[in-house]
């Protein structure tokens, strides 16, 4: 019989609002067994490139990533997000270990060709090194994953947290039982943005697409609830969306990818 795993993945909003965090951070270190955080940090690597003098761009929910937003993200992303939350870890007693992709060749992706978007420094995933996560876990390590991978060929490249999150989830299903958690600000997926309680309890991937073509479902929640389904399609069994509120009790409000 297969142990469980968490992964959860942390939103951007949460990880620039240190209560917010403290309290994800807190719940996390409080799941039994084996564990994973993946975690974004967009909204801080949005401010840090405008200090810069750089001009963020986003095209449907994504990052474009030129030479000089790679850097901002390396810095951003697995430096000064990553090793704040390992310390704030380290507090709660969770022996955690910062990673990017690069480090153990733990997640290889390839530049994501040019088509109609030129996403530039942008990495699509080929392989997760399940066997890096898996001898971490034995070892007694909880794996902290930001949110750039390479290409083996000395290339970083900026990936979307939440894509790492469902590959690691489908990767590390054929070992662990994956329970793959999406924690942000809101209680779930919405109706109505201005109504955060108005939460989808349950969704399809029919019906998320029928709520996209409404405009009720944009912006940054696209790929997430993307990256959820593929990970559902390929085993995964629970994939959840809510804030941590869910994360620590089962029974309250959430939305449960069918």
């Amino acid at each position: 019989m297969k142990k469980n795993l968490h992964i959860v993945k942390v939103g951007g909003h949460l990880v620039n609002d240190s209560k917010a965090l403290d309290k994800v951070l807190s719940a996390f270190a409080s799941l039994d067994g084996a564990k994973i955080l993946i975690h974004g940090g967009g909204r801080h690597a949005t401010g840090l490139a405008k200090k810069l003098g750089l001009t963020p761009k986003m095209i449907h929910g994504r990052r474009i990533t030129d030479v000089d937003m790679l850097d901002v993200a390396v810095m951003s992303y697995a430096g000064l997000s990553n090793k704040k939350i390992i310390a704030a870890l380290q507090d709660q007693d969770v022996n955690a270990l910062g990673l990017s992709g690069a480090d153990g060749n733990c997640i290889q992706s390839l530049k994501r060709p040019v088509t109609d978007i030129d996403y530039g420094l942008v990495g699509d995933i080929i392989h997760v090194n399940t066997g890096v996560f898996d001898s971490l876990i034995t070892q007694g390590f909880v794996p902290v994953l930001c949110a750039i991978t390479h290409d083996k060929n000395g290339q970083l490249l900026n990936t979307n947290a939440d894509t790492i999150a469902a590959q690691v989830a489908i990767a590390m299903n054929a070992i662990f039982d994956v329970r793959l958690f999406y924690c942000f600000e809101h209680a779930g997926v919405l109706h109505d943005i201005s109504n955060p309680t108005d939460v989808i309890s349950s969704l399809t991937e029919i019906e998320m697409n029928k709520l996209i073509d409404k405009k009720i479902i944009h912006q940054g929640m696209v790929p997430k609830l993307s990256n959820g389904f593929d990970a559902r399609k390929n085993g995964v069994g629970d994939v959840i969306i809510s804030n941590v509120d869910a994360l620590i009790n089962k029974n309250a409000i959430k939305t449960v990818l069918k």
